[in-house]
């Protein structure tokens, strides 16, 4: 077998999955223990069991209470969390993992090789987590427990992306014991428990959720900002949807630290000198709009171009972030390590093509409010937002693409934002054209293989390419970064270019806001999301 060898890096230099290297916060003064920090956050939780994790705002809350057996660093490599190394099999069909000896979950119950094998067999289990055994680990074979402190993923098939899974939250591990007897396990709450320097003590829906200090906690990887238990006694999360109320609420005292300022309220915050701003871009897929070419008109290829081309992209998204936002011109975003910067400036915002693409696609006519027609029937597109998914105002976003489109080609875009069992309808019956989304995945090839491959979870364009499907299946067996790389550029050229199944607008940025006073706040190194309350800590 071939040993990669996981190395330490400078602690100083990198951030935690768990944590991040502290923030520069004059005022917060030398890291010191103790303290109750409230936290005002955009979006609540679905759900608090990390396995059905799909929300990349939540993702700071899942490290406060779970880890998973790797992180990465500030280059995307893999860093050991609660593994302590692996070996790759040289044909790739298995990764032998060893893991960390000493680590207990919230319940007492050892974290071992069995509780591995448990976490991987329960989201084996039909009807659990259905996206996650379709994709992630659609090449696994089984998980073979060595020894208490060793396991072995083997695999059907070369899959580079098994241990960036391993990563995630999905990947992340509960306790055997809450997989065995938690209430309810699919939404998760005080019984569902994992290794995480906090505790989850309580939770009000649509108010806030509380965490404790895991005071046995003692197992932080090397890229934390320190060792041992986290310097907060408690961290409170309160959910404030609405961006006003959130700066408001940090502005007048009332929580410490919020994540998630829109460029309108930034001089609130920048003017302030008793705090401070920081923004991060996100990884993974650039925020998008994807077209559905099983229903007409987009299945046309014309017209899936001149809808591309009726929107300025950098118009609407200077109206909506005032210059704060930062374009994409391909699925995969700008940060992210496979990114194809030969798309930008090749398409987009020229209304003459537009309309003569429309023109050459029979939609000649227009009705008496200026919407294009055909044989009677308005050029209509569906875009259904799914209300706890909805963040840096993509609702206004929607608005301003609506105006947008109508004004430069005629083209109705019908913006719905309804709840998430109305959005999931809709999706399930295709009763929709436009579909919008962004993935903070550390490896972009996990975004891709949802949201492109025929069998992706979440693949809204229902575009079945057994082209697209071989490209993304090798990307995902191919070890060597510079193969990587090419496969990903011709994924992204076949789509945006060749295709134009895909709208890119905005690489998802996050922003934390915080009191002076607060330091260590920070970000996920490779993901860009907000780290979790393990580093932070409060001036006296």
């Amino acid at each position: 077998m071939r040993r990669r060898a996981l190395l330490a890096v400078s602690l100083l230099a990198l951030t935690a999955g768990c944590g991040g290297s502290p923030a520069p916060a004059a005022g917060a003064g030398e890291p010191r223990a103790g303290g109750d920090l409230i936290w005002a956050v955009e979006t609540e939780p679905l759900t608090f069991n990390p396995h059905q994790y799909s929300q990349a705002k939540a993702r700071l809350l899942v490290w406060n209470s779970f880890e998973a057996l790797f992180t990465h660093d500030d280059k995307g490599d893999y860093v050991p969390w609660l593994a302590t190394g692996y070996e790759a099999a040289p044909d790739g069909l298995s990764y032998t993992i060893t893991l960390r000896t000493g680590v207990t979950f919230h319940d007492g119950e050892p974290f071992d090789a069995n509780a591995v094998k448990a976490n991987v067999d329960q989201l084996l289990v039909d009807g659990y987590a259905p996206a996650v055994k379709a994709v992630q680990l659609r090449n696994l074979k089984n998980v073979e427990v060595v020894d208490p402190g060793t396991v072995r993923i083997n695999l059907t098939r070369p899959d580079v992306l098994i241990l960036d899974f391993l990563a995630t939250p999905q990947g992340a591990q509960i306790s055997p014991k809450s997989l065995k007897n938690a209430k309810n396990l699919k939404a998760g709450g005080v019984d569902v428990v994992g290794t995480g320097p906090f505790v989850l003590e309580s939770y009000t829906a649509g108010q806030q959720v509380v965490y404790r200090k895991n005071q046995a906690y003692d197992w932080a990887p090397a890229t934390a900002g320190h060792t041992g238990a986290a310097y907060l006694d408690t961290v409170t999360y309160r959910f404030l949807k609405e961006s006003s109320v959130r700066v408001g609420a940090l502005t007048s005292g009332q929580v410490q630290v919020i994540e998630g300022v829109p460029a309108t309220d930034e001089p609130l915050i920048t003017a302030n000198r008793q705090l401070r701003l920081d923004r991060s871009l996100n990884s993974g897929s650039a925020y998008a709009y994807y077209l559905n070419v099983d229903n007409a008109p987009l299945d046309d290829l014309r017209v899936r171009q001149a809808f591309r081309e009726a929107v300025d992209v950098q118009a609407v998204l200077d109206s909506v972030y005032r210059g704060t936002a930062t374009r994409a011109w391909s699925i995969v975003s700008p940060s992210g390590r496979f990114y194809d910067k030969a798309f930008e400036g090749t398409y987009g915002g020229d209304a003459a093509k537009a309309n003569a693409l429309l023109d050459q696609a029979g939609w000649t006519t227009r009705d008496a409010e200026g919407f294009r027609t055909k044989d009677g029937r308005r050029l209509t597109l569906r875009l259904v937002q799914n209300a706890p998914f909805v963040r840096d105002r993509r609702d206004v976003l929607a608005q301003a693409v609506q105006a947008a489109v109508k004004q430069s080609a005629g083209i109705d875009l019908n913006v719905q934002l309804v709840d998430q069992g109305t959005a999931t309808a809709a999706l399930n019956d295709g009763e929709y054209e436009v579909f919008d989304n962004s993935r903070a995945d550390t490896d972009a090839g996990a975004a891709l293989n949802l949201l492109l491959h025929s069998q992706g979870a979440i693949n809204r364009t229902h575009l079945d390419s057994a082209e697209l499907d071989a490209l993304l299946d090798q990307g995902q067996a191919t070890a060597d970064p510079a193969q990587r790389l090419k496969i990903y550029q011709d994924i992204q050229r076949y789509v945006v270019q060749d295709q134009a199944v895909v709208l890119p607008l905005y690489a998802p940025q996050d922003q934390l806001a915080a009191a002076a006073t607060v330091g260590g706040t920070g970000f996920e190194p490779t993901a860009g999301v907000p780290a979790s309350a393990y580093d932070v800590w409060l001036a006296r």
